[in-house]
């Protein structure tokens, strides 16, 4: 019986010798690399392994004569950036860059074992420095989870960190997905993962957008930890990378969230050489703004004041410097940026439109590394490193400007005796107390000052400091506990006439804090919760002689108190493969808080000061007014093919915080109020639906998005409202209602060396008076556009690498122009002129277009390299 296998055997040995000795004459004339390949196997024994994306404008013109295949591969690839290796199979392995090595590390078959009694940081030792030397005995070494016993358990939970590996930086949002059990999950802000899975071995997969995909192979036995350390992905020409990271629009429920790494940041064209993170985040579909030089941007017809702005969780008022030219964020020290436009997440809430999340790096726990740079108008640096290995690590970094020689250039003199400037600060410390508890510290400061004609100074800055503590309960249970100070304030002064010399001052204070619970009950059901609380301290306005000799009158208006408080509760199941829910409630309580003054208005007349029938005084901490109700957050999602699926979501907001401007586009010295018995908090409803679709490989990224919002008790102007130092604001303000509905459409592709995308907004806001005291009728209480109403707007933006070192962008931006209200005529009444002005935002000012192109030259990329430089 044994006689028949040893024939088989013989016969398989001579057809490997024969195949190692065969020899190829012919010749190969204008044959894509496929064919050849094919010409190749028909003649012989071999079978090739390749990318056929890498290889597909590879040309082969050679004539063979009684060559060996060696022989041939090498007159092939000679000269090429391509590389090939046999191994004794007869199995051809064709690289790019990369040679691949088709022996195995003598110590490729032993196993790393990971106990749940070892830390952190001494399993992520464990891990082997990933180089592409290690990466074949990294991806292909079995680690063993937990402790192998006989009464072992059927379901384990694994979890860990990833990270990148040239810096120890965590990377959040990587996806980890393992084949056997269909089960994937992504790493949260600390870049950590929980994933239960039964007893016995898996192949776990690690994709993250901008790193190389990895893999690892498991045999659990019990609860255990891995961490996971990934490198940069530097991709060639038609290289296709397919990454979970990209298909999250397709798998998660969450819809109308845009995501930007620092990455993609940086490769869209700069102004004065300075990357701006609102300059991207302007080019994402339903984001608009209604000038050049505002602070603010508009998300989804909302108005600037309906979006929160939280750097690291500290709310930033003022998000600009120089009225509005830079941001106020340093690239050098954000980690990623995150719009949620649609069903925001339930932890956030107190703003009407979206919520703009920007993260902070934690900085280097390797080595003390440094950047800086020097542009036309501002110079910035930043370091980090290590303070303590593998314990604590910081992040150090500042920018400044020195801008008045442009001002001195320009023409008119009211403007080259103009000054301007600002200066801006972070730090960021991180520190591991143990595996279960991490400290972090973030503090931001920044200051502007701008002089106008040697006259009128304005500075305006904020101040913020926010301290976290993180402590895991288990691999499944963790909470995040933070409080923080937030300030914003602004000042204007002008001494040019003593006589005149004033000084105006206004302030924002708030405490926050903030506990969010998260709960991994299984791979298909997860659970948050908390609360948060807010107290706000406003300085609503001072104005006071600023000279001795000023016949100013002193006015100073009396301070704002009011605690905002909040809690809530958000559930997500993945009902089937296909199928996921995700679900929360939020419910909000405003205290409007003394000491201050109310005023009561007579019933049934418009709010003026000659119908104020009442003035109540409160003392200090008395509440005045309480505000309260629901949030709800709902969003399902079903997958009708792996690369596609429709979401729908439905959202309601409250806002108790209102911005007062007497200018469309945002300025230092607009004001802010909080609710009180005359000023209602504003509500929101929004329903969306969504359809996502990725195609070619998820090379290309696509999504169409539609919306509805209901807006009520929103404030909005009477005509020559005064709101400066005004103390009966109200009278100045009209209630309105209002309706904004939109479709958004996105496409994106985010590999090779052509990438980028192009974005199309349509958006209509309109509002309607819906306040009978207000003493005078808008439009006719008929329906008209917003001030910042925009319906069109374009946004294309390209980035072409011709090496991996030049780069050209290319950005493109059209959009409809925005309302006016216009005069119309002039006529005389009682012997004086008059000026008739049209219906409320009748007209329209011309349609903008922009075009900025941009170069970016890389120094070498030596790795021991002490400064490595770029050019822009």
């Amino acid at each position: 019986m044994k006689f028949p296998f040893l024939i088989i055997f013989f016969g398989l040995l001579v057809n490997h010798v024969s195949a190692q000795r065969t020899s190829i004459t012919g010749r190969f004339e204008n044959l894509s690399f496929h064919n050849f390949v094919d010409e190749i196997e028909k003649r012989s024994a071999y079978h090739f392994f390749y990318d056929a994306l890498a290889t597909d404008s590879l040309q082969v013109n050679i004539f063979a004569e009684r060559l060996s295949l060696e022989e041939l591969l090498s007159k092939v690839f000679a000269g090429t950036r391509y590389h090939f290796a046999i191994d004794p199979l007869n199995n051809i392995f064709i690289t790019k860059d990369q040679p691949v090595d088709v022996v195995l590390d003598d110590h490729f078959f032993e196993p790393t074992f990971a106990d749940t009694s070892l830390p952190d940081k001494d399993l992520a030792a464990k891990e082997e420095p990933v180089s592409p030397q290690k990466t074949v005995f990294v991806e292909n070494r079995l680690y063993e989870i937990g402790k192998n016993s006989p009464s072992g358990k059927k379901q384990a939970s694994v979890s860990g960190f990833v990270k990148y590996e040239k810096n120890g930086e965590a990377i959040p949002g990587a996806s980890i997905y393992l084949d056997s059990v269909f089960t994937g999950v992504v790493t949260d802000q600390y870049g950590y993962y929980a994933v239960t899975v039964p007893s016995g071995t898996h192949l776990m997969e690690i994709t993250s957008f901008g790193m190389k995909d990895t893999r690892r192979n498991l045999a659990v036995y019990s609860d255990g930890k891995l961490n996971v350390n990934m490198e940069d992905d530097i991709p060639t020409l038609k290289n296709v990378i397919v990454t979970s990271e990209r298909r999250s629009n397709i798998r998660s429920t969450q819809m109308g969230t845009e995501r930007l790494s620092t990455a993609t940041i940086k490769e869209i064209p700069v102004v004065f050489g300075e990357a701006d993170i609102l300059r991207v985040v302007l080019t994402l579909p339903g984001v608009t703004s209604v000038g050049e030089a505002s602070t603010g941007f508009n998300v989804r017809g909302g108005s600037a004041d309906q979006n929160l702005v939280l750097f690291d969780d500290a709310t930033v008022y003022n998000p600009a410097h120089l009225f509005g030219f830079f941001s106020a964020f340093n690239t050098d020290v954000v980690k990623g940026v995150e719009l949620y436009k649609s069903v925001v997440p339930v932890k956030f809430g107190g703003r009407l439109s979206s919520v703009l999340d920007v993260s902070a790096k934690d900085g280097n726990d390797k080595k003390i590394t440094g950047n800086g740079g020097i542009g036309l108008l501002t110079s910035r640096f930043a370091i980090e490193g290590p303070l303590k290995k593998d314990k604590t690590t910081f992040v150090l970094a500042g920018r400044t400007t020195y801008s008045d020689w442009l001002l001195k250039t320009v023409p008119d003199k009211e403007f080259n005796n103009s000054k301007a400037s600002f200066y801006d600060l972070n730090l960021r410390i991180s520190h591991s107390i143990n595996t279960k508890n991490d400290l972090y510290l973030t503090g931001y400061f920044s200051n502007d000052r701008f002089r106008f004609n040697k006259d009128t100074t304005y500075r305006y800055g904020n101040a913020n400091a926010v301290v976290k503590w993180k402590h895991t309960f288990n691999d499944r249970f963790y909470a995040t506990f933070m409080t923080g100070m937030d300030q914003y304030n602004y000042e204007v002064n002008s001494n040019s006439n003593p006589v005149n010399s004033y000084r105006l001052k206004y302030q924002i204070n708030q405490l926050n804090f903030k506990s969010d619970f998260n709960l991994r009950k299984s791979n298909k059901e997860s659970l948050s919760f908390g609360i948060a609380g807010i107290y706000y301290k406003l300085k609503p306005g001072s104005l006071l002689p600023d000279d001795n000799r000023s016949l100013v009158a002193a006015d100073v208006l009396a301070d704002e108190q009011g605690i905002e408080s909040a809690a809530y509760l958000g559930y997500q199941y993945n009902i089937t493969p296909e199928v996921s829910l995700n679900a929360g409630l939020r419910y909000s309580l405003f205290n409007y808080l003394g000491p201050h003054d109310t005023y009561t208005y007579l019933n049934g007349y418009p709010r003026d000061v000659s119908s104020i029938t009442d003035t109540t005084s409160y003392g200090s901490g008395k509440i005045i007014q309480t505000y309260h109700g629901p949030e709800y957050r709902f969003s399902l999602r079903y997958a009708f093919a792996p690369s596609a699926s429709v979401k729908i979501g439905y959202n309601t907001l409250r806002q108790y915080i209102h911005q007062f401007s007497n200018t469309i586009a945002i300025s230092p010295t607009d004001i802010w109020k909080l609710s009180d018995p005359n000023i209602k908090p504003q509500l929101g409803q929004q329903i969306s639906i969504g359809l996502y679709k990725n195609f070619a490989n998820d090379q290309f990224e696509t999504s169409l998005e539609g919306y509805y919002k209901f807006l009520n008790q929103i404030p909005d102007y009477k005509s020559g409202a005064s709101l400066l130092l005004n103390r009966h604001l109200e009278t100045d303000l009209i209630n309105a209602k209002g309706k904004a509905y939109g479709i958004e459409f996105l496409i994106k592709k985010q590999t090779g060396k052509l990438n980028g995308w192009l974005s199309y907004t349509y958006s209509r806001t309109f509002l309607k008076q819906d306040d009978a005291n207000a003493g005078e009728t808008i439009n006719r209480g008929e329906y008209y556009p917003a001030s910042y109403d925009k319906p069109n707007v374009v946004n294309l933006i390209t980035n072409y690498k011709f090496t991996h070192r030049i780069m050209m962008s290319v950005n493109v931006v059209y959009s409809t122009g925005r309302p006016i209200t216009l005069p119309i005529a002039v006529f005389n009444s009682n012997g004086s002129q008059r000026v008739l002005y049209s219906d409320r935002n009748q007209y329209r000012i011309p349609d903008y277009f922009r075009t900025d192109i941009s170069f970016s030259l890389e120094g070498n990329h030596r790795i021991n390299q002490v400064l490595h430089n770029s050019w822009s």
